[in-house]
Parts: C-alpha cells; structure tokens; sequence
C-alpha cells in the first residue's frame, strides 16, 4: 500500500478550551472523539478527508485509574503542539523492526476496538507511541484493516485539508533515513528545535500549526 498520513496528533492542555481556540482560529469545530480509557486520554477530531484528521489529544483527569506517563508526550508538554504523526501500515512487523532499529524503546504491538457513536465497530492494530520524548518525529504506525470503518468516516467534511507537513531536526539526516526506509516523503528541516509543524487550508484560509 502507498504509505499515507493516517492521523496528525496535537497535544494540548485543556481539550475544551483548545475546541473554542480552534475554533475562531480556523472557522472550523474540533468535534469531541472520546476517551482512551486504557492511556488515560481524550480527544477531539477534525476530518482531513482522504481518511485521515487531526487529533486534539489530552489528559483524562477523570480517569483516575491510568496515571503518568501517558502517551504521546501529554505529561511532558510544555505548550500545545503536534507531538506525533502516524502513518497507515498493512505491515506492522515489517514496520516494528525498522523502528527498533531506529530506536530499541519502539516497536511494541498492540490492538483495540470502540464503537463509534453510530454504532460502527472501530478495530485497530498499532505501533504503540511512547510517552516521552515531548515531540517524537519517528512516527507511529495504525492498520485499520479489519475494523468496519475509520475514524474520518463518522465525521462531517469540515473543509480543511493538509497543504504540508514538515519537521526540524538538529540532525536532520538521521530522520530522514528514517522516513526514507519507511518510504515516506516529509521535508526534514535543520533546526536546534525538534518540532512538527503543519498548513491546513480551512475555511478561514491557510493556518500553520
């Protein structure tokens, strides 16, 4: 299979409020997803067509059964921002080993299934994200191959779209290789900062996130 974008995640301290934020920023509103009940986390979605969308991520603080470290950096977040990308995959062994080698911490298999809102049956297999570093750019693989639907699906189209999705390294080169293995293009910037960044066209134009 071509190797897409399945999901973009922002983490943010507080759901509600980034909802209202995004908004009046975008012209668009973050429609709540649930919870994570298993990491201890909620979220908001915003369809990106093409079965793909950004997630709002944060804690559950009424869950208090899961505690810290949570996934996806939501413990270590110093402002709300994209922390971790995840790409589709139909290969997730074959992905596993590209990212231990990467990184010997990656590459833990895991599954689960919900039930949307509409009563379609949400199965999933992953390539569980960790809970730190704050950004992570090696991404995470999902294989949606034997749910009922996506995620995308039960949303409306929202009118936003991915224009870009870029990163910024300190030592671009070996997160190039990276994606380059994985047979992914992203641009992969020089910087001292370790960041995700992206430009949606939404109905209030471009915005870069």
């Amino acid at each position: 299979m071509k190797r897409v974008i399945d999901h973009i995640v922002y983490a943010v301290h507080n759901l509600e409020e980034t909802v209202l934020e995004f908004e009046k920023k975008l012209g668009v509103r973050p429609i709540f997803g649930g919870y994570h009940r298993s990491q201890g986390t909620k979220n908001a979605l915003i369809n990106l067509n093409n079965e793909s969308y950004l997630e709002l991520l944060s804690v559950d603080h009424t869950n208090t059964i899961i505690s810290s470290p949570r996934w996806m950096g939501v413990d270590v977040l110093s402002k709300n921002q994209i922390t971790r990308i995840a790409l589709k995959s139909n290969t997730l062994e074959n992905d596993q080993a590209v990212l231990k080698k990467h990184d010997a911490t990656m590459g833990k298999i895991s599954g689960g299934s919900r039930n949307t809102t509409n009563g379609s049956l949400l199965q999933w297999r992953l390539i569980m994200p960790l809970s730190t570093p704050e950004v992570e750019l090696a991404p995470f693989m999902i294989d949606w191959s034997k749910s009922q639907a996506h995620p995308s699906t039960s949303l409306p189209d929202m009118g936003c779209t991915l224009i870009e999705l870029y990163a910024t390294h300190p030592r671009p080169e070996q997160i190039r290789h990276l994606y380059e293995t994985l047979d992914f293009k992203i641009e992969i910037k020089e910087s001292q900062k370790i960041s995700l960044n992206m430009v949606l066209n939404t109905p209030n134009g471009n915005i870069t996130l």
